[in-house]
């Protein structure tokens, strides 16, 4: 929990405020009692009612010092918390946006939306309920106690043997609660988990007729996470009677003692009750306990989940011999018996892979599901690194190069075409932050999308749904193609990014293309899109079966051939 507190540091000012604030109403609070007894033994017992009006109105008085402190403590608390919980979330958001697609595996989607959400914000109420009222729960206790050996000493040695007994008892319900607490924010991360998939497939659910499943799906994390909430306010909700019956208790033995010593002239009255006053208070900083430490542990538990992902060391990073100032030029790709496995895994997706891509060749890249395609992509941007071998552009090993310099001048289609929620213009510059006009209307042009967005209600300015949910999947994979070449890049990296255009669609694409000076590299399954190609790479088991152009591979390599007479007969029974 220090290091998420430690974002507290550029606001230690209003929280000093906010504290003295605070201590200046529990100052008050701890001297109404003696108040009370100077009223009590000095006025209403000798009748003298000058000396009540006069302590009346200096209880008065602090009682409104105590309301003006509440009200600034309020404004100065919440300032302190929400801006804390303000750097901690863009904090975190940063680390998630550092780390690599190795670090993404530890966490789900689900898991990092409530840490960003639902855990900062149990944390930045707990800090605002320290802030303004926590603080105060404990220390009235120590006051209190503190205070009552100052009015009586044997009467307060009654409080004196409770109090102790029951900061233990609390310390091992915040443990226990502590624990508890975490689990329920695992069962929440399961359940955001269920419905961020329900609601992103809600469409093939419906297709499928799957609602009755899903529904079950979601009731069974549901009901864990109802049941583990109930285990831990369980626990929070018999803290209270116990302490309750506890202290009262001892505010009964002080009234059986305290009427004893005042028959025998040992006691004031004022004093009992002064003291029974200390009692009740402290009773009423416990009663507040269950609440405090249930929030408290929740707050432990969701910082230890914060901390997870800010202590999360990013294994893909720039060397510390990386130099800034190497660019792509050329767009010239090497891999030179390129070996990889996926972190955490034991077989490997690439093995020994060794080619060359020269400047402005366009490179197609065959072969089954599970052969390593994508896998070979992820490696050009470094979004994943090498297990071994060196993969080098334009003769520099990309190790070696700033991470930002080199994904800069690259252009990158995944094979998911992903927009964003906002127009058609922001989505292709999004590619490019200060791209113009005329360059965000040449790269929809050249990735053939420019005519189906004329035809748009507000063309350019035509707002898309979540994830583009009012297009086509060509006009998507379009979009996202538009987006990558608006940038100009050195090397455009094409995963399946065409497999939902058709024949004439997609070769008009691939030859507006050409008029980028890149090195293109195209995952396809279509051996029309490899025909077009300077270049094939026939991939196999994640090893590199074959390569050559289109004529050169039909004569050496029995695989393509097999592919191409396949693809062939599919065409000549589709055209019948």
């Amino acid at each position: 929990m220090i290091k998420v507190l430690s974002y507290l540091k550029p606001y230690r000012i209003a929280v000093a405020i906010a504290l003295f604030l605070t201590f200046t109403e529990l100052a008050v609070e701890l001297f109404q009692p003696l108040f009370m007894a100077k009223i009590i033994d000095d006025g209403i017992l000798k009748s003298d009612l000058a000396i009540v009006m006069k302590w009346g109105a200096i209880m008065l008085g602090f009682s409104l010092i105590s309301f003006a402190a509440g009200i600034v403590n309020s404004f100065y608390s919440a300032h302190a918390s929400q801006s804390f919980g303000f750097d901690v979330r863009m904090s975190l958001f940063e680390k998630v946006q550092s780390f690599s697609f190795a670090n993404y595996n530890q966490f789900s989607v689900a898991s990092l939306i409530t840490r960003m959400t639902n855990d900062i914000t149990q944390i930045q109420n707990t800090l605002f309920m320290s802030l303004r009222i926590m603080l105060r729960a404990p220390l009235l206790i120590i006051g209190g106690l503190v205070m009552a050996f100052v009015v009586n000493v044997k009467l307060a040695l009654i409080l004196s043997v409770v109090v102790p007994f029951l900061f233990i008892f609390l310390t091992w319900v915040m443990n226990k609660g502590g624990m508890l607490f975490k689990t329920v924010q695992e069962k929440l991360d399961s359940l955001n988990n269920v419905m961020k998939e329900n609601l992103t497939g809600i469409r093939l659910i419906k297709a499928f007729t799957r609602r009755k499943y899903e529904v079950k799906r979601f009731t069974d994390a549901n009901e864990e996470l109802k049941d583990h909430t109930m285990k831990a306010l369980r626990l929070m909700e018999v803290t209270m009677p116990i302490l309750l019956f506890i202290m009262n208790i001892s505010i009964l033995g002080v009234l059986w003692f305290g009427s004893i010593q005042v028959n025998t002239g040992d006691v004031k009255v004022g004093e009992v009750v002064a003291i029974v006053n200390y009692a009740t208070r402290i009773t009423g900083a416990f009663s507040i306990f269950s609440f405090l430490i249930m929030a408290f542990s929740r707050a432990r538990a969701s910082s230890k989940r914060i901390e997870e992902v800010l202590d999360t060391t990013v294994d893909l990073s720039d060397h510390v011999d990386a130099n800034s100032s190497l660019l792509v030029k050329e767009g010239k790709i090497e891999f030179k018996d390129v070996t990889f496995q996926y972190p955490g895994t034991e077989t490997f997706a690439l093995e020994n892979i060794s080619f060359i891509a020269h400047p402005g060749e366009t490179v197609a890249i065959l072969g089954a599901t599970g052969s390593g395609k994508t896998s070979l992509f992820q490696l050009i941007p470094r979004l994943y690194d090498a297990s071994s071998g060196e993969i080098s552009i334009d003769g520099m090993d990309v190790r070696r190069m700033k991470q930002e310099n080199l994904r800069r001048q690259i252009g990158f289609v995944p094979q998911e075409a992903l927009l964003f929620t906002g127009t058609v213009k922001e989505n292709i510059a999004w590619g490019k932050e200060d791209a113009s006009i005329d360059e965000i209307i040449d790269a929809a042009k050249n990735a053939q999308i420019y005519e189906t967005i004329k035809n748009l209600p507000n063309k350019l300015e035509t707002k898309l749904g979540q994830k583009g949910v009012n297009l086509s999947g060509g006009q998507k994979q379009r979009l996202s193609i538009a987006r990558a070449i608006v940038r100009k890049p050195k090397i455009l990296l094409l995963d399946d990014s065409t497999s939902a255009l058709d024949m004439r669609t997609e070769a008009k694409l691939l030859h507006a293309l050409k008029v980028y000076t890149c090195t293109t590299l195209i995952i396809t399954q279509k051996i029309s899109t490899a025909m077009e190609a300077d270049k094939i790479l026939l991939l196999e088991n994640g090893r590199l079966l074959d390569e050559g152009n289109h004529e050169s591979l039909l004569e050496s390599s029995d695989l393509y051939r097999q592919i191409f007479r396949s693809q062939l007969r599919e065409e000549k029974i589709n055209y019948a």
